[in-house]
C-alpha cells in the first residue's frame, strides 16, 4: 500500500471537540465515500502511530478532508492531531474500507462512527438522490451532534438524534436498541448502514439481525 504526505491547509471548527481537516490531495488519489485510510502526525515520535480515519470530502474535490472528534482525556494521536496547526502534515496510505453506499436505507451512527456517512450524504445531496433515506445518529449530549445544520440541511425530518446522557436533552432522550429500532422501523429488509465504537456496532447489528434483518442487507467495517 503507498504512503502519501500531505500538508493540512485549513482546519475548521465543527464542535467542542471536532475539527475537519484539509489537506492537499495527492495527484491521481481516489476513494469512495465512505472509505478511510490510515493516517499518522509527521510529529517527533509520532510518525508510526497510524489510526483510521475517514475522509468527509467528495472524490471530485481539489482537497482532503478528514473531520475527527479529540479525546484530551490521555495524550492518544487525536489529541496531537487536535493541536496541530496549519502547515504540519500527515502520513496517508490507499483508500481502504467496507462501508459504502449500496441503496436507501437507515443509518445508525454512534458519536465519531458518523464520519463514513458525512461523504456519502454529501455526495447523495449533491446528486438530488437523498430520497427517503434516514439517519439515526447518537451521541451523549446536544453539544457532541456533529454537523447538525449539515445533516437538517440534507435529510430534514429524516435526521433523527438520540441523546444517551443528557435528561433536558430537546432529542431523543435514551438509546438505540431493539426497542427503539422496532419502533422506529418497519421494513428489515433494506439496507443498514452501521457504524460507531465497537460495542455500538455489535448491540446494533445483533439487534437488526434478531428484528429480521439478513445478513446481506447489513453494511459495516468488518
Amino acid at each position: 500500500m503507498s504512503a502519501y504526505i500531505v500538508s493540512i491547509k485549513k482546519i475548521i471548527p465543527r464542535t467542542h471537540n471536532v475539527r475537519s481537516y484539509r489537506v492537499d490531495k495527492p495527484a491521481g488519489f481516489q476513494f469512495v465515500p465512505g472509505q478511510a485510510t490510515d493516517l499518522s502526525l509527521i510529529k517527533s515520535g509520532w510518525e508510526n502511530e497510524k489510526r483510521p480515519f475517514t475522509f468527509t470530502s467528495l472524490p471530485q474535490d481539489e482537497f482532503l478532508e478528514f473531520t475527527i472528534k479529540s479525546y484530551f482525556d490521555h495524550d492518544g494521536v487525536t489529541n496531537q492531531i487536535y493541536h496541530a496547526v496549519v502547515g504540519d502534515q500527515f502520513e496517508i496510505s490507499d483508500a481502504w474500507g467496507a462501508i459504502s453506499y449500496k441503496g436507501e436505507g437507515v443509518f445508525l451512527a454512534g458519536g465519531a462512527g458518523i464520519t463514513p456517512f458525512i461523504a456519502i450524504f454529501r455526495d447523495l445531496h449533491l446528486q438530488n438522490k437523498t430520497g427517503n433515506n434516514k439517519l439515526f445518529f447518537s451521541n451523549r449530549t446536544d453539544d457532541d451532534i456533529i454537523l447538525k445544520d449539515e445533516f437538517e440541511k440534507i435529510l430534514g425530518e429524516n435526521f433523527i438524534n438520540i441523546i444517551t446522557a443528557q435528561p433536558d436533552t430537546k432529542y431523543y432522550a435514551g438509546r438505540i436498541d431493539k426497542s427503539f429500532l422496532q419502533q422506529q422501523i418497519k421494513d428489515f429488509n433494506q439496507h443498514f448502514y452501521v457504524c460507531g465504537p465497537d460495542a455500538f456496532n455489535e448491540s446494533i447489528l445483533k439487534a437488526l439481525e434478531e428484528s429480521g434483518a439478513k445478513p446481506d442487507v447489513l453494511v459495516f467495517e468488518k
